[in-house]
């Protein structure tokens, strides 16, 4: 592995390639079909309230109005990882399977996940075509999105195939959105999870940010499946919103405490342009992963060593000339 511009190897395991969604929004038609369009967007600037807010805050522009075409975010994305020396990214989203995986062709630092809904039809058969044939390497899904419960017996199938790739799938629990978001739903809980993770426990299960307003879930959930990991990523503002003193230093240290650190993988959650990476949110684990008092070998594992683990990426890289 190479060394990144904080001198050990990084791969960022939790990004979003910026090009539109082509896929159904469920919440929105859901809530314009029983509510009207008005009120969406009542809802809507009020989350945009939000965005702004942290944004400014973070000291971040706001993203661009109009994105441009998806090779233009790959070239975009590969000036990133290079000028930071990443050892890889992972796009969590990205438009559509196809939409990622075609503008991740010829960049073989940047590594995408399928991410489209696991109750459309013939679910399972797009995951495996999706990883099979496109080159996707896991499975992400936001549960607080979904139309029904993530542990119905109907997506068993989909699960089933990510056992048989043997590739990680990361599920959102908790508040989606950020401020103005999603704080409520039947699958909010990590704890939703549990059944699927005992039913496949050979999938590598990620959840990411900590938890999102559910810490203390996401440690019970990993207490009791072995298999579920827990990312970093994101500007982790939930925290700010809890009803007791909490820091970043201190999910750094609870986690490492009880799970160990070859079930923690770094991400960022970074996305859209004119940011690009968000160095920021890197300085600042670095500076909670420093404050927790984590040994250096510790932290190589949260930072590259067990997403190359996860995603089969060790030594894969190396000598594919890209810097």
């Amino acid at each position: 592995m190479r060394d990144s511009a904080w001198g050990f190897p990084i791969i960022d395991v939790h990004c979003h390639f910026p090009v539109p969604d082509e896929y159904p929004n469920w919440l929105e038609q859901t809530y314009v079909a029983e509510h009207g369009v008005e009120k969406w967007q009542k809802v809507r600037s009020d989350w945009r309230w939000y965005q702004e807010e942290w944004w400014s805050r973070f000291g971040f522009p706001f993203p661009e109005d109009v994105e441009p075409a998806a090779d233009v975010q790959a070239r975009r994305w590969q000036e990133e990882v290079d000028a930071a020396s990443l050892e890889a990214v992972v796009f969590m989203t990205g438009g559509s399977n196809d939409t990622l995986a075609t503008a991740l062709e010829g960049h073989p630092r940047m590594l995408g996940f399928a991410h489209h809904d696991p109750f459309s039809p013939a679910a399972a058969a797009e995951l495996r075509r999706a990883v099979a044939e496109r080159g996707l390497r896991g499975y992400k899904v936001i549960a607080p999105a979904l139309p029904g419960p993530i542990d119905s017996r109907e997506l068993y199938p989909v699960w089933a195939v990510a056992e048989e790739l043997g590739i990680p799938v990361l599920v959102h629990f908790g508040t989606n959105d950020g401020g103005g978001g999603t704080a409520w739903h039947e699958n909010i809980s990590p704890l939703r999870l549990h059944d699927v993770a005992k039913a496949f426990p050979t999938v590598p299960f990620i959840v990411p940010h900590f938890g999102c307003s559910y810490p203390g879930e996401l440690l019970q959930l990993m207490w009791a499946c072995r298999n579920v990991h827990v990312d970093t990523s994101g500007n982790n503002e939930w925290i700010r919103w809890m009803p007791y003193p909490l820091s970043l230093a201190d999910l750094f240290h609870r986690f490492h405490d009880t799970v160990g650190p070859e079930r923690i993988l770094f991400g960022s959650d970074s996305a859209s342009f004119p940011r690009g990476l968000a160095r920021k949110y890197y300085e600042l684990q670095l500076e909670a992963v420093a404050e927790a008092g984590i040994p250096d070998a510790d932290r190589d594992l949260v930072f590259a060593g067990n997403a190359a683990r996860l995603l089969g990426l060790d030594g894969t890289l190396d000598g594919d000339g890209e810097g």
